[in-house]
């Protein structure tokens, strides 16, 4: 589990479709070979670290592949990174399981004051979930949804948030990882039964 709230901006070294080995200093403090990391929004396994050159390695999988943007990752892509939460700890964004949904795709980015209004498409099944003011991940970060149309819905990135995570490097028609709250995910998946047998 995580909170979406971003500790680091790592760098792809290397991803095979497979394997991908990223480089990174302060999620590898206290991370252990077997543990969970979020990378852009996915939860990891950690399957090895290396000291010398500070890079962390996981594997993905076919259904990962299908799920996010990483097979637009290459050497030299950021990736937000967050390491699972303890128990105990301040949640300072919302409970991230870091299982994404789908991917969405930047439609425009406004200035707004000093932050920026990202409007973001996504799939029907992603948009039934996302509620005004309540929470989304994008690519690991957890956001507020200003609003919510049909086939988008946009979040307002404040100028902190912006400059320290990949979102400055997302233009238009950037791929972005989402996953709506899960709570909502129940909430709809509890409901469906019900709904299906009301009287047309």
């Amino acid at each position: 589990m995580f909170s979406g709230i971003i500790e680091e901006v790592g760098t792809v070294e290397s991803f095979d479709g497979e394997t991908l080995v990223v480089r990174a200093n302060q999620v590898l403090d206290d991370l252990k070979i077997s543990e969970s990391i979020m990378v852009a929004g996915a939860c990891l396994t950690v399957t090895a670290l290396s000291e010398s050159d500070s890079t962390f390695t996981v594997e993905t999988v076919p259904e990962t592949l299908v799920r996010t943007n990483f097979g637009d990752l290459e050497p030299d892509s950021k990736v937000n990174l967050e390491r699972s939460l303890r128990y105990g700890d301040r949640v300072g964004g919302h409970m991230v399981q870091g299982h994404v949904d789908g991917v969405g795709r930047i439609r425009s980015v406004i200035d707004d004051g000093n932050s920026k209004i990202i409007i973001i498409e996504a799939a029907k099944n992603i948009i039934e979930n996302v509620v005004e003011k309540g929470f989304i991940t994008v690519d690991g970060t957890s956001l507020t949804v200003v609003d919510r149309n049909a086939d988008s819905f946009s979040i307002a990135i404040i100028p902190f948030t912006f400059d320290h995570t990949t979102m400055n490097e997302r233009p238009e028609g950037s791929k972005v990882n989402l996953e709506a709250d899960v709570t909502a995910k129940y909430v709809a998946n509890l409901v469906e039964p019900y709904l299906n047998n009301l009287p047309k």
